[in-house]
């Protein structure tokens, strides 16, 4: 680890490898509804940053890893402090669709 690795943003795409490879992950956009209509990655469920509160309607287990992403990565880094300080156990900011290379769904 360098020391500055802190200023790197996440890879979106390690990020959804690392999603797929893990038993009973949840993806979560963090994007508007509006947003996530326009486009999102295949099996995410869409909790807008602005209702971040009723992650647990999408997500009961608090020990359930959880795969944060939004558009560029700094909603998603906002959820993921929020999802953490609500007792979730295992939450990962994956960054933003942006940078995504894969398949979206409309």
């Amino acid at each position: 680890m360098g020391f500055f690795d802190f200023l790197r943003s996440p890879d979106i795409n390690e990020g959804v490898k690392n999603f797929s490879n893990t038993e009973k992950a949840v993806l979560v956009d963090v994007r508007t509804v509006e947003e996530y209509a326009s486009g999102h990655i295949p099996k995410s469920r869409n909790v807008p940053l602005d209702n971040i509160g009723r992650i647990a309607s999408a997500v009961p287990d608090k020990n359930t890893p959880v795969f944060v992403y939004c558009l560029s990565g700094g909603r998603s880094s906002r959820a993921t402090s929020l999802i953490k300080q609500m007792g979730y156990t295992n939450v990962t900011n994956i960054g933003g669709i942006s940078a995504y290379r894969g398949k979206v769904e409309r």
